[in-house]
This record gives C-alpha cells, sequence and structure tokens, in this order.
C-alpha cells in the first residue's frame, strides 16, 4: 500500500489489508494441501426443532500449523479471486464424500456464482453426481445472494441444469444486498435464509420483526422455502416458530462442528 493509500484509507480498511496481506499466503498453501474441513451446523423445522432436517457445510481451512484459520480474516478478499474458487471447489468436494459416505445425511454447501463458470468447479460437481446420482436430491447449493444479483444469466442457466440432476438450491443472505425482486421472481431458488442481521433479538426489536415479516412474505409468494439465520435465543426461535418461519439455524440449536454425532472419533493412527 502507497503512502498516498494509507493516507486516504481508514484505519479499519489498512487493518483489513494488512491481515489479508499476513493471512492468504497461508491460506493459499493450505489449500494447495488440501487442508480443510467442513463443520457442520444443523438446521431444524419449526415444527420439528428437537433433530436437524439438514446441515449446512461450511468450510474450515487450516494453517500449516494445524490452526484453523478465521474466514473473516481471508474470505471477503478470497471471493473475488482465484482462491475464492479453489476455495468452492474444496467445499464441494468434501461435501460430496460426506454425501457419499452417509445416505443419511442432507446437506447445505456454500458457493459464489462466479464458482459456476469455473472449469474444476463444475467438473466436480458433474462427476460427483454422475457417480452417484442419489446424492443429488440430498444436495443443497447455497448460492449467496450478491454474487446471484451480478450475473442472472449464468444463474439462470446453471439452475436449469442442477434442478434436472434433483440438487436443490438456496438463496443465502437474502435481504443483506441490495436484491433485485425482478431477478427475484425470475429465479427458481427452492429455498431462501433470511440474513441473520434482521433475525438477532427479533422477539424484542419491532424494526426487525417487520423486515422479517416482509421478507418472509416475498419468499412464500414465490413459493420458496424460508430458513432463518443466526437464531440465538428461545424467545427468537419462540418468535420465529409463531411468525410461521419454514426452518432456522443458529447456535441456539448447535454450533458448526468438525466432529458431527455421525462421524466416529479419530483413532489414535489418524491422529
Amino acid at each position: 500500500m502507497s503512502a498516498g493509500t494509507q493516507q486516504s484509507a481508514s484505519p479499519l480498511d489498512y487493518a483489513i489489508d494488512q491481515q489479508s496481506r499476513i493471512t492468504l499466503p497461508a491460506v493459499r498453501l493450505a489449500v494447495e494441501r488440501g487442508n480443510g474441513v467442513l463443520a457442520f451446523q444443523p438446521v431444524v423445522q419449526a415444527g420439528r426443532t428437537d433433530r436437524p432436517a439438514f446441515y449446512e457445510g461450511l468450510i474450515r481451512i487450516i494453517d500449516e500449523y494445524g490452526r484453523i484459520v478465521p474466514l473473516r480474516d481471508f474470505m471477503p478478499v478470497a471471493e473475488t479471486t482465484e482462491l475464492g474458487r479453489l476455495i468452492d471447489c474444496m467445499s464441494l468436494s468434501l461435501g460430496l464424500n460426506s454425501l457419499r459416505e452417509d445416505p443419511s445425511l442432507r446437506l447445505s454447501i456454500n458457493m459464489s456464482a462466479r464458482s459456476i463458470g469455473y472449469p474444476d468447479w463444475i467438473t466436480t460437481l458433474r462427476d460427483g453426481l454422475i457417480a452417484d446420482p442419489q446424492v443429488a436430491e440430498r444436495l443443497i447449493l447455497e448460492i449467496t445472494e450478491s454474487s446471484a444479483i451480478e450475473m442472472p444469466d449464468t444463474v439462470h442457466q446453471f439452475m436449469r441444469e442442477v434442478h434436472g440432476y434433483g440438487v436443490s438450491l438456496a438463496l443465502d443472505d437474502f435481504g443483506a444486498g441490495y436484491t433485485s425482486f425482478r431477478y427475484l421472481r425470475d429465479f427458481c431458488f427452492d429455498m431462501i435464509k433470511i440474513d441473520g442481521q434482521f433475525i438477532r433479538n427479533i422477539a424484542s426489536h419491532p424494526d426487525n420483526q417487520v423486515l422479517t415479516r416482509a421478507l418472509q412474505s416475498i419468499a412464500h409468494h414465490f413459493d420458496m422455502f424460508t430458513i432463518a439465520e443466526s437464531v440465538e435465543t428461545a424467545d427468537d426461535a419462540a418468535f420465529l416458530i409463531e411468525m410461521g418461519i419454514d426452518c432456522m439455524q443458529g447456535y441456539y440449536f448447535g454450533a458448526p462442528t468438525i466432529a458431527p454425532p455421525w462421524k466416529p472419533p479419530p483413532t489414535m493412527a489418524q491422529r
């Protein structure tokens, strides 16, 4: 960063830039070596909160010292580069492997719409679904709202292909960006995940209540299943259930874990 750039940037921007310079090489090395795992977080139906309807598989990158690198330290920068595409490839590959290992598992995997045109990512998806067609009906791909709106034509074409396999699609972080409702009308998402900024403290926050009801109404109008993200308290969960939300996800129902209940603990040899 030049001296002029330092003067024009805020202290926060400068700190983020410096952190990215430190972290990105370690992340690239970890991805090249395949040092990543999924952390699984449960998603529950509002009418049956005692057991997960499915899990979201969240990528965790492990550096050369065995430490998990916080996503916030690199993902905002990596998202728009090839590194982001490679991370999406790793997430998808790990997710497909998990689905093959456990026929009872239903799993959602995050992706950016930018990865649709990345040859390695689309090849990983197609090869995985061809090798085991039964995986498709248990796979949910979560596309971030911001990336979907940037390339609607690409997303439309992709939707036609994956729906042909039987894969479900979710729009992630709904309401976080500047959604074009014209594109939302034309998209064929099966699920919409309402961004956590509208869900946290919803039981005591009238503004969040109004906004979440509006987002839910839009989703249901287009026959899209609704999932509330970042549900952290019993009061918020009770309010959402009363409101008529379809599913909920958040720390109240379980934190992401790299040791989910269906996986046996590693043996001494594996450690």
